[in-house]
């Protein structure tokens, strides 16, 4: 009776007083202690609004309820559905929703859905897996701001592939120490291919320079990213540079070069198929035939695999003596050995000429660093 009550009244009342009892109703559904009986009535009034005309009248229900789970869930999430600003209420409030709730919301609804489940207080790493899947720029942008959320090093992945031309989305990512380190690589090529693309750096450079130039850079920034990255993450860095063409001579010297060892041995298991226990043995003690065999059986080819094993020993007495760069005292002693010789392949050369550029590099940055040792001494 008291919903029928309810409903005779709610056909002729005016949109304003609807909306004060639909909230009032919500409020009492929630605060009250009601018999079973009214209980059930209120809540089939409750559904009864869901279909009010008037937006106000679900807005003010949807205000009412929101923040409580002690709401009737049917309501909440037809509550959902409606538009924004009343989705908005329960979407980003209520604690009713599971986390299959919210996934299915994601994938049913529009940006605007995403983007209120990505501002919820708490997000799960489920939800934000399916929201890094098919969620568009703003939509992940709101859930990488949103430090309530919970993103898997998965998910960080799948954002860098499909969004990462976006230079927001980027810059929150690579200000993420959880960030993947393949995902990091990944994102650093978006940002040389963005650099190249644009047409005032090809006037100014030229574009068979500029080219050139990004190789360079992009093979400089993945050593450091190669040194920096954590022990139980090299394999999955390695097997990204590999499946991407990455794993040349030329950047695996630099590598060797630079005394990013855990990594450099992290390739030649993967090359090789050999034992990381082995690799690593030969690589630390072993004698010249056994290194060599190593680099061959890894795919480099005989006429370099021995400017490989020279600086492997030469990497080995400067890590021992630890005395000055690692990077400047192979390269060096390498130019010294090798640039002497008659014999050597194109392919060789080719190799000691970016042994001579990492030389080069090495000696004006420790010029940067003399200079500005010198500015504080003199101050």
């Amino acid at each position: 009776m008291i919903v029928e009550a309810f409903l005779r009244w709610a056909e002729t009342a005016k949109t304003g007083d609807r909306a004060k009892a639909a909230n009032a109703l919500g409020r009492a559904y929630l605060q009250s202690s009601m018999p079973t009986e009214e209980r059930a009535a209120a809540e089939m009034a409750m559904t009864y609004l869901l279909d009010d005309p008037s937006p106000r009248v679900r807005l003010s229900l949807a205000e009412a309820l929101a923040h409580s789970d002690a709401a009737p869930r049917n309501v909440i999430l037809s509550l959902a559905e409606d538009q924004p600003e009343i989705a908005g209420q329960v979407i980003i409030s209520s604690p009713l929703f599971s986390d299959v709730d919210l996934v299915d919301l994601a994938a049913r609804g529009t940006s605007v859905t995403r983007i209120l489940i990505a501002s919820r207080g708490s997000v799960s790493r489920s939800v934000s897996a399916a929201l890094a899947e098919v969620g568009g720029e703003e939509d992940v942008l709101c859930l990488l701001e949103n430090d309530g959320a919970a993103i898997s090093r998965a998910s960080l992945k799948r954002v860098a592939e499909r969004l990462g031309d976006c230079c927001d989305v980027r810059r929150l990512l690579l200000e993420r120490e959880d960030l993947p380190s393949d995902a990091r690589h990944l994102l650093m090529q978006r940002v040389s291919e963005a650099l190249s693309g644009f047409n005032l750096v090809q006037a100014a450079i030229g574009s068979q320079r500029l080219r050139h130039i990004t190789r360079e850079a992009g093979e400089t920034a993945t050593v450091t990213i190669a040194g920096a990255v954590r022990h139980e993450d090299i394999p999955e860095l390695v097997e990204h540079l590999r499946l991407s063409g990455r794993l040349t001579p030329a950047f695996l010297m630099h590598a060797l070069c630079s005394g990013k060892v855990d990594f450099f041995a992290a390739t030649i298991v993967s090359l090789s198929g050999c034992d990381e226990r082995r690799v690593r043995s030969i690589l630390g003690n072993g004698r010249m035939h056994a290194v060599r065999a190593l680099y061959e059986s890894a795919g480099l080819p005989r006429d370099i695999s021995a400017i490989f094993v020279e600086a492997t020993l030469l990497w080995r007495n400067a890590s021992r003596a630890d005395a000055g760069s690692v990077l400047e005292n192979v390269s060096s002693r390498l130019l010294q050995i090798f640039r002497r010789k008659d014999s050597v392949s194109p392919a060789a050369t080719e190799l000691m000429d970016m042994v001579e550029k990492l030389h080069i590099a090495e000696q004006r940055q420790s010029a940067r660093s003399f200079a500005s040792l010198a500015s504080l001494a003199a101050a």
